[in-house]
Formats: structure tokens, C-alpha cells, sequence
């Protein structure tokens, strides 16, 4: 949720249309510094009560109660050997314990329990000590550290599981109860542990080769001069009609990595779950979200969190983590949580970036754009004079963003000279981005927040500020500059958000074959990667670990010509209409060649051609706005779209309910609901629609659940065609489909044709994630594999 909550805006709403016509008309002419000026005192104390009761809906402090009900619901799922809920639901529990409480050292010791049970030893054995660390029961100890012992056994650390094992003998010998059942049963686990490790002593296993890192390729980098994170392949260029832009200043090939950027700020988008609605009644929630799967500072996927000390929301993959977001942000964060959950990542991101710039760095650029205001509100004047430079690349510390040395680098500077475009948006969306940044100000400062905001290690400096604020309502000065550079963050949003995406598991995710789609991860900015304008057909991908872009070309690009990136609309997605509409977002009109074929010529757009109804009598194709009429002469009937649409709509809600079936393991249900679907589809639908390639891809999905496997690839291989029609050979969703058909054919013993659409996803997914990426890792352990198998196997496949 890129924005505040529902209620919030209408509230803002209702606000602004109340205001006197004369203070409307000076807030959507004024500067961003005039705006705070004139709407500070424009934050009426019904506003704070709307968002009290609003923050209620968005709990994210810490709630024993809650951590009794997670803990107990692990127990049960543990009991039922579903030990991958139990962790989550353990982790939730430990988060809602305060510090210091004996009660998540128990968290811990149980999450130990169910990781073990994953096998996942090591991160098994982290749990083992921070149960420790936090005071577990000194009577239920030994249990614990011979599951310590076992994990260490399971690893090969022979004398390590040893020593353990003495710690506990002393542990249990210093107790002196050796008779009741259950330290005889500790006993017994303690014997056979012993056995085990004198076993494996005698005869140690040999060392298994490793051969992961064998086929990977090394990629070739020469850092740009100019441009930090960029390749010496591009350069930064200037002009009135594109503004600043980069482009290939030699001849790039697919594949070359062209920008490798790490964010300057990232917020984890926390799921429309997060927020509960009004209810006397509280209910704990048990879904997952993506706060529960990734590191909210790192954003790596998570398995056993580190909870926050204070509140229960943030999440973190190391205790490290933990430690580096609480100093550089969290701190001021963390009693904010169900303010910013209320008000949207947007306003997040603002807050975040200027806690990490720090109080001199956002009062030195917000005093500077002061100066520089008539030019940063008349950016038409600001572009001319820029262009009127005498050699623009011998110019290029006058291009905003660059530093005295003519340099471009992913810095706050950088971020705070990203266009606003606060003279596009309308005044009724800068007055609630306006009362948004207000509302956390004022949090900050009645939470006495504001020294930690100001970089200062105390608080007695403000107080005289705060004092005021009591009685008049009044922002200190230093607040007010770092509201204004939140509300220039949440404009400039808009169009420099970039989302960073992550392949995710979609279905039970029990599956040999594993089915993954791009979901959006994190907001964030990198100023750098916004100096790419948009094309509807671009000529670069742009995948992502963590924190960290890259940005590979995905065509050849000639010398001289611009490097673009597809801000979302794309042309084997939209039609030319609905691209323009989506793009209006970003105050320019797309001129790009694709829309310029389809909008000044008679040629139809690949989506309006595939994508497109057929006869229901004789499925020939049918042509028309309204009334859609059969292209053949012979039969001539005329049918409404609206009806084919509303067929459509129905279609995709049986297709939803086929694959609920599938995710409740119902699986022959699941297919008789699909075959009856694409049976449907084929009466309206024309043979290359994608709908038509998705049904094609869920059935192979469902077949490779049941194990059959030629039933799965030959369902498969009729999406590909889909795929290839839409999107081209060479494209990232091409790769992705043979990724999947790759699967199928390895766990089907196809071997030769496993081996062929091995090397084809390889070649494709290189390309556009780079050699290093999971993918291409999980191909080349399938192809190693395939390829250690005996020749008389090899043979008869």
C-alpha cells in the first residue's frame, strides 16, 4: 500500500474541500516550503483522534497475549509435524514477548525444535544459543543441548557434538535426580548420541566434492568515471526534451551488465493483511505476509527472525541486522509502527530517507533549494538553462544530482535533486501527502523523538521547542525542514519509486516442480537506476538480491542510443491506451516507437491481435468496438463485448476456484474444473489468447503434483507456445517457462530433451539475471546431475 490508508484520504478530502477558497488557491500555488508554512497548523486535533483510531487497526507493539496464542498455536502445528507454520508461528510469538522475558528464550528453544526437524542444522544450532542467551530454564536445559549436540553430529563436528555431550553429562550428574522418566530418557538419547559419534569417528565419511561454484561465469566490469555503480559502457547525457538520461557509449551485447546499485533507502511492503478492521474482538492473525518472510533491513528471505526489541512488526534475518537498522533508523521508527503501516510506504520511504541523509545533509539541500527555488518550479527554465551549456559532458557537474567533480553518484543529493514534479501533481494529493509528513512530525516530536531525528545525543538543546509545542501546536523549525524534504520524497515517489521484485513460490510449494511469479517485495529509491527513461519496449532488465539492482542489456544496443526501462506498461502486456493511461502517473506522454507504430498507423498492438474474442459459433476472429461482428461472411454474427467481457470475468473466477482446489490438495477436482475452462475459453477466446497459455501452465502444474510428468510437459510446451507468441524466444518470461518445463522433464527421466531446454532456460535467464542468479544455479545442478548418470542410462532416454 503505496499510499495512506482508505479513510485517511477521504478525511484529507473532506479537509480540503472545506478550506476557504482563498487558502485553496495559495496551497496549490505555493512552493513546497510555503506549503509546510501554510499547513502546519492545518493538522486539527479531530485529524490526530482519525488517526488514533485508524493506528488501531495496524497493532505493532508488543502483546503477550498474543505471544500465549502463537506459542501455543506452534505447539499444535509442531504436534502435527507441520514444522515450516510452527517456526513462522513461533517467530510471531517471540516477537510479541518484551525483552528480557524468560517466556521467548521458550520461543526460541521450540523454533530449535521444528528446525531440526527441517533439517535446517545450522540455523537450528543459532536458536540453541539464543535461547541460552536469553535465560531458557535451567531444568529443561539438557534436552536442549543434546538437540545442540545432535545438530553439530549432523554436520560432522565430531568434537564439538563431544563436548556438548560432556556439558550435558555434568549438567545432569551436578542435578542428581537420575531416576525419574525423563532423565532417563535423556540418558538414553545421551548413550546412543555417543555410539554415534564413536561410529562416525571409526569410519568417517569422505569429503564430497563441490562442484556449485565450477560453471559459473565471470562477468566483465569496468566502473564508470562519472556514474557510480555504472558500467564504462554509458554515459550521462542532458537535454530539454529527455532531461538527464544515459546512453551506450560503445556497443553493448545482451547479457552486459550495465548498473549495479544499491538502494539508498528500502521499506518491505507489508501485505494489505497487516491492517485489521474495527472490531471490538481481537483476533490474532496467523497468514503470512511478505513482513514475515524477508529481513526488513536486508530484505533476505527469512527462516528463524530476530524480533525487534521494541515492537512487534520489524523482523530481521542476523542480529547484526537487528543492530545496524536500530542506529540508523529504527530507533525513531520503532514507536511509530502503526503510524506508518496507517500511512502507506510512501510516507515510509520519506521518513526513512532523510533519518539516513541526517539532519546537516537535508538542511544544507532543502536551504539550497531555497536559493534555487524559481528553477526548481520552473523546470522548463531550469532545462534551458542547463541545455544553453557550451559542451554538455564537459558540463556535467551543472546536471542536478552531480557533485563538484562533474560526478553522479547514489547519494541523498542525488535523491533529493530527483524531480518532484510537485507543480503536476494535484493540490488535493500534495495536501495529503502535506498532513501525512505533519502527522509523523508531530508523532516524532510528542514522542520526544525529535534529538534522535536531529542526530543529537540528547534532547536538552529541543526542549525549549517542545515546551512551545505543548501550548501552540508549532513544529520546531529543524522538524518543519525535515517535513519539507519528506514531502518532497513522497511527490517524487510517484515516478522515481522502483519496485523491488522477488521470483516468490505461488502454490503449496510441496511441489518437485516449484512454480514462481514476481511479486513486489519493497519500495525504494535508486537514484541512479531513475536516470533511465521509459520505452513500452525496452532494452534492458533489471533484476534484484536484497537491497541490490542490476541492470543487464537484454538486446544489443548499438553506440549512441538511449538505455531505457519499462516503468510497468508494456506493450505484450497493454494495449497503447491503457499504456498511455497508466504512464499519465508520471506527467510525460510515451512517444516510444512501440506506441508510435500503434497510435500513427493502422497497425494493431500485439495485445489487441492475441489477446483478442472469436466468434462463439464458429470461433473465426470478430472485429468492432461495441458490437463485435464474425469476420466470416458466412455466418455473420454480431455479439456485444460487454457480454465476451463479462464470459471473461467468469472464466477467471472458475480458474481461481480450480486452483483453490489444487492448494487443498484436490487435485483430480482441480483438473476437471480447468479442462472444463478451457473448453469454455475455447468458444469466445482466440487460440493465442494468454489466458488460454496460463490455463495450458496450471494444468501442467496440477499433473506434476500427481507426478505425471508427460501429461505435466505436454501441457507445458502448448504454454510455451502462448508465451513465445506474446513475448518473443529470447524473453525473461520464455526463460521462466523453461525453467519450469526443465523441472518437469528432470523429474520425468527425459533426459536428452531435459538437457536441451536445460541449455535453452540457461542461455535466456543469463541474459536477463545473470550468471549468478538461483536459477541458473538450480540448472546447472540439474544439468551436472543428468550428466553423472551411467552411460547405459543415457542411453535408453
Amino acid at each position: 500500500m503505496a499510499l495512506p490508508v482508505e479513510e485517511w484520504r477521504l478525511y484529507a478530502a473532506r479537509r480540503w474541500a472545506a478550506l476557504e477558497p482563498v487558502l485553496r488557491e495559495r496551497l496549490a500555488a505555493a512552493s513546497l516550503h510555503d506549503t509546510l508554512r501554510l499547513g502546519c497548523g492545518l493538522l486539527w486535533p479531530e485529524a490526530a483522534a482519525v488517526l488514533r483510531r485508524l493506528c488501531r487497526r495496524a497493532p505493532a507493539g508488543k502483546e503477550p497475549a498474543a505471544a500465549r496464542f502463537y506459542r501455543e498455536e506452534g505447539n499444535r502445528l509442531f504436534g502435527r509435524r507441520h514444522y515450516g507454520t510452527a517456526v513462522r508461528l513461533y517467530s510471531q510469538a517471540a516477537s510479541h514477548e518484551p525483552p528480557g522475558s524468560p517466556e521467548v528464550s521458550v520461543c526460541f528453544a521450540n523454533r530449535s525444535a521444528a528446525l531440526f526437524h527441517l533439517r535446517c542444522f545450522e540455523v537450528c544450532l543459532e536458536d540453541i544459543a539464543r535461547a541460552e542467551s536469553h535465560g531458557y530454564p535451567d531444568r529443561l536445559l539438557p534436552k536442549v543441548l543434546l538437540r545442540k549436540a545432535e545438530c553439530l553430529l549432523c554436520l560432522g563436528r565430531l568434537q564439538d557434538a563431544a563436548d556438548a555431550l560432556s556439558v550435558v553429562e555434568n549438567k545432569i550428574a551436578v542435578d542428581g535426580i537420575m531416576t525419574s522418566p525423563t532423565h532417563q530418557t535423556l540418558l538414553k538419547k545421551l548413550s546412543q548420541l555417543k555410539i554415534k559419534i564413536h561410529e562416525k569417528e571409526s569410519c568417517p565419511e569422505p569429503a564430497q566434492e563441490t562442484c556449485g561454484d565450477v560453471q559459473r561465469k565471470s562477468e566483465i566490469w569496468e566502473e564508470n568515471d562519472s556514474i557510480s555503480g555504472a558500467s564504462s559502457s554509458l554515459s550521462l547525457n542532458f537535454d530539454t526534451e529527455r532531461g538527464r538520461h544515459l546512453v551506450a557509449s560503445q556497443d553493448i551485447l545482451p547479457g552486459q551488465s550495465l548498473l549495479k546499485e544499491e538502494a539508498f533507502v528500502s521499506v518491505l511492503c507489508p501485505g494489505e493483511s497487516r491492517l485489521l478492521q474495527d472490531s471490538s474482538e481481537t483476533v490474532w492473525d496467523t497468514r503470512v505476509t511478505n513482513a514475515d518472510l524477508y529481513c526488513h533491513r536486508c530484505l533476505r528471505q527469512l527462516l528463524a527472525s530476530v524480533p525487534c526489541r521494541g515492537c512487534s512488526y520489524a523482523k530481521y534475518c542476523s542480529q547484526s541486522c537487528a543492530d545496524m537498522a536500530w542506529e540508523q533508523y529504527h530507533r525513531t521508527e520503532c514507536s511509530l509502527g502503526a503510524l506508518l503501516l496507517t500511512l502507506g510506504v510512501f510516507c515510509h520511504v520519506a521518513l526513512r530517507t532523510v533519518l539516513l541523509a541526517g539532519f546537516a545533509e537535508v538542511s544544507r539541500l532543502v536551504e539550497w533549494s531555497h536559493d534555487d527555488d524559481k528553477d526548481l518550479h520552473n523546470p522548463e527554465a531550469r532545462c534551458k538553462h542547463l541545455s544553453e551549456a557550451p559542451d554538455t559532458r564537459a558540463g556535467t557537474r551543472s546536471i542536478p544530482g552531480c557533485n563538484d567533480n562533474g560526478q553522479y553518484q547514489s547519494s541523498y543529493q542525488a535523491v533529493f535533486n530527483l524531480l518532484p514534479h510537485a507543480e503536476k501533481h494535484s493540490p488535493e494529493h500534495k495536501f495529503l501527502c502535506m498532513l501525512s509528513v505533519v502527522a509523523i512530525c508531530k508523532q516524532l516530536q510528542e514522542a520526544g523523538l525529535e534529538a534522535a531525528v536531529l542526530n543529537q545525543e540528547s534532547s536538552e538543546k529541543w526542549s525549549e521547542p517542545k515546551t512551545c509545542e505543548k501550548t501552540s501546536g508549532e513544529l520546531s523549525p529543524e522538524l518543519k525542514t525535515m517535513a519539507e524534504a519528506m514531502l518532497r520524497h513522497m511527490l517524487q515517489l510517484q515516478c522515481n519509486a522502483q519496485a523491488i521484485t522477488v521470483m516468490q513460490e505461488s502454490g503449496s510449494g510441496d511441489s518437485a516442480v516449484v512454480n514462481k511469479k514476481p511479486v513486489r517485495l519493497a519500495t525504494a529509491f535508486f537514484p541512479v537506476l531513475s536516470l533511465l527513461n521509459h520505452s513500452c519496449c525496452p532494452n534492458i532488465s533489471v533484476s534484484f538480491s536484497g537491497t541490490a539492482a542490476t541492470v543487464r542489456a537484454s538486446q544489443p544496443i548499438p553506440s549512441g542510443q538511449e538505455i531505457f526501462h519499462c516503468y510497468g506498461p508494456h506493450r505484450c502486456r497493454m494495449r497503447v491506451a491503457e499504456r498511455q493511461q497508466l504512464l499519465s502517473q508520471y506527467f510525460f506522454e510515451c512517444r516510444c516507437q512501440a506506441c508510435l507504430d500503434e497510435l500513427e498507423s493502422d497497425v494493431k498492438s500485439v495485445v489487441s491481435m492475441r489477446n483478442s474474442f472469436c466468434c462463439p459459433s464458429c470461433r473465426a476472429p470478430v472485429q468492432g468496438e461495441e458490437m463485435l461482428c464474425c469476420s466470416n461472411e458466412a455466418c455473420a454474427i454480431s455479439v456485444s463485448r460487454e457480454s465476451l467481457s463479462r464470459r471473461l470475468r467468469d472464466l477467471h473466477q472458475q480458474i481461481k476456484k480450480a486452483l483453490e482446489l489444487l492448494r487443498d490438495r484436490k487435485a483430480d477436482q482441480a483438473i476437471k474444473m480447468l479442462l472444463k475452462c478451457q473448453m469454455d475459453a475455447g468458444n469466445f477466446l482466440s487460440p493465442g489468447h494468454l489466458l488460454m497459455g496460463e490455463m495450458e501452465d496450471h494444468l501442467a502444474q496440477v499433473y506434476a503434483t500427481l507426478g505425471k510428468w508427460q501429461e505435466a510437459a505436454r501441457h507445458l510446451e502448448r504454454s510455451i507456445e502462448i508465451v513465445e507468441m506474446h513475448h518473443g524466444p529470447s524473453s525473461v518470461e520464455m526463460g521462466h517457462e523453461l525453467f519450469k518445463l526443465a523441472q518437469i522433464l528432470f523429474n520425468g527421466f527425459v533426459v536428452s530433451e531435459a538437457l536441451s531446454t536445460i541449455q535453452r532456460a540457461e542461455e535466456i535467464l543469463s541474459v536477463h539475471c545473470g550468471p549468478q542468479s538461483t536459477q541458473i544455479q538450480e540448472l546447472q545442478e540439474m544439468k551436472t546431475c543428468l550428466s553423472e548418470l551411467p552411460r547405459s542410462i543415457l542411453q535408453r532416454t
